[in-house]
């Protein structure tokens, strides 16, 4: 009896951190890739959320079909692991009408 419980929470333990691995697994990083390769990866995907430094990540789009009807693209440059001001697409950016009231 022991050991069946030993087997059965040896078991339920294994899943649990199998699912948690599922949680931990990171974005693609632009500081560990070269610049054509992070440009390539937005192009194939359309839309992807990636790191472009230490906590700093952002969703890199090709084009205005990947935004919300409100927002507009803005041209992003990140760093790479070859080049510091690396251009791989666009970030998707509310529009201001305007100033607001003063």
């Amino acid at each position: 009896m022991v050991k069946a419980n030993i087997i059965s929470f040896a078991a339920a333990v294994m899943v649990l951190a199998g699912g948690n691995a599922a949680l931990a697994q990171s974005r693609p990083d632009t500081m560990r890739m070269s610049c054509a390769a992070s440009a390539e990866l937005v192009q194939r995907s359309g839309a992807i959320v990636m790191n472009s430094g230490p906590l700093v990540f952002d969703r890199y789009v090709v084009s205005q079909g990947f935004c919300a009807k409100e927002e507009t693209t803005v041209p992003v440059w990140v760093p790479a692991a070859d080049n510091r001001q690396c251009f791989v697409g666009w970030i998707c950016q509310r529009q201001s009408w305007g100033a607001g009231p003063p």
